[in-house]
């Protein structure tokens, strides 16, 4: 597996192993002990979301019961972004990004303490969340996907972007009231 550092500490860009031939293909996309070894904790919590051409999720994470994502697409193509959200993090506000698809089959590993979200880049995306923790509906929190402090370069959308009415109306970072505090991730 290639393992790529990001610009933020514990953010990582994954690129599994792919076996595959005129059949079609085989990749391992979890396995404890090896993913220990980066840092990545035991999986307690698996998503599957599906979103359209032009939806923008995000920026979501929880505080309390902070949740470390691994995010993988198996279908389509997202524009895929990580926030430190910690309060008193040397890296406070700054973002990483990816471009994960089914094609390039990469995976982004989000420590807890970031915030989470994507851009669909293709018609539909289908996007698997192995997480470390238990989703808290009390404990979710949003900062503004467009905040200009957190500045995200966000790629060309089709149009103006598709949000929910929870993210619409999400505060921005400086504006957020339940940031989790520092904690340095390895």
């Amino acid at each position: 597996m290639k393992v790529t550092q990001t610009g933020l500490a514990g953010v990582l860009v994954l690129e599994p192993d792919v076996l595959g031939d005129s059949r079609g293909f085989f990749m391992e996309t979890f396995q404890a002990a090896r993913y220990a070894e980066l840092g990545i904790p035991a999986l307690q919590q698996n998503n599957l979301s599906r979103s359209v051409r032009g939806a923008v999720r995000g920026l979501h994470f929880q505080e309390p019961h902070g949740q470390g994502k691994l995010v993988q697409v198996v279908r389509g193509a997202i524009f895929d972004v990580a926030v430190d959200v910690r309060r008193g993090s040397p890296a406070f506000g700054r973002w990483v990004s990816a471009e994960l698809t089914e094609d390039n089959r990469r995976q982004l590993w989000i420590p807890p303490g970031f915030a989470h979200g994507f851009a669909v880049l293709a018609d539909v995306a289908d996007i698997l969340y192995q997480c470390t923790g238990l989703y808290v509906r009390a404990a979710e929190h949003s900062v503004r996907w467009d905040d200009p402090e957190i500045g995200i370069a966000w790629p060309a959308l089709p149009g103006p972007p598709m949000l929910s009415a929870k993210d619409a109306a999400a505060p921005r970072l400086r504006d957020a009231q339940a940031l989790p505090p520092y904690e340095p991730v390895s």
